[in-house]
């Protein structure tokens, strides 16, 4: 199956709505993390029809979840799962979060090239930067224990907001060491097209 026939049945399957073109655009998104992949290893996935999985339904799995206008994806790397959200949801700001600089200069680039207006970079680490405003969703893909996530992401957070970390196996452990005032609102299993591996997504606010 071609990138574009695994993205259309993907996202059929997650029964999410795109606009027209967004499709060309989450496909043009790989074919930049390919070339960039050569010179600055963004990513251990290199055959174009699992990244199609393992990045941009893995991503896009998460959207009929989330609520609100404003997203911060911490240590965003190649943009997952910032990128694919703001093209599915040209109505939100997000803003892509990363350390690292080589990350940084291909995101900024990304955005760029895929004219997204409704996407800022920002080049810092979680605990150092310090953000103009607060977001509604503050969201992580593997990005460290739930712990620690709130306690470097939580500063970030809008009245109202959840924090939102992507998981592998039910993180069990992880739920109860989560630190006051925060609780879990949700934790929510996820079925990405192809993937065959367990998905979640943990939902917390402030108590």
């Amino acid at each position: 199956m071609s990138p574009a026939a695994a993205l259309a049945a993907g996202v059929e399957s997650l029964h999410l709505p795109l606009a027209p073109g967004v499709y060309e655009k989450l496909l043009e998104y790989l074919a930049l993390i390919d070339k960039w992949n050569r010179v600055y290893n963004l990513t251990a996935v290199r055959a174009r029809e699992q990244m199609v999985t393992q990045h941009l339904l893995d991503s896009l799995a998460v959207a009929p979840h989330l609520r609100g206008t404003t997203l911060l994806d911490v240590g965003s790397g190649a943009g997952l799962p910032g990128i694919p959200l703001a093209l599915a949801r040209p109505t939100w700001h997000v803003t892509l979060l990363e350390a690292n600089q080589k990350k940084s200069a291909f995101l900024q680039q990304a955005a760029i090239e895929l004219a997204l207006a409704n996407v800022d970079v920002a080049h810092a680490r979680v605990e150092a930067w310090q953000a103009s405003r607060t977001y509604d969703v503050v969201i992580a893909r593997a990005f460290s224990d739930l712990a620690q996530f709130v306690q470097l992401a939580g500063r970030h957070l809008a009245p109202g907001g959840v924090l939102a970390a992507m998981k592998g196996t039910y993180p069990d452990e992880e739920l109860a060491h989560i630190p006051a005032p925060y609780r879990v609102v949700a934790t929510i299993a996820l079925e990405v097209p192809g993937l065959g591996a367990e998905r979640h997504l943990v939902l917390l606010e402030q108590g």
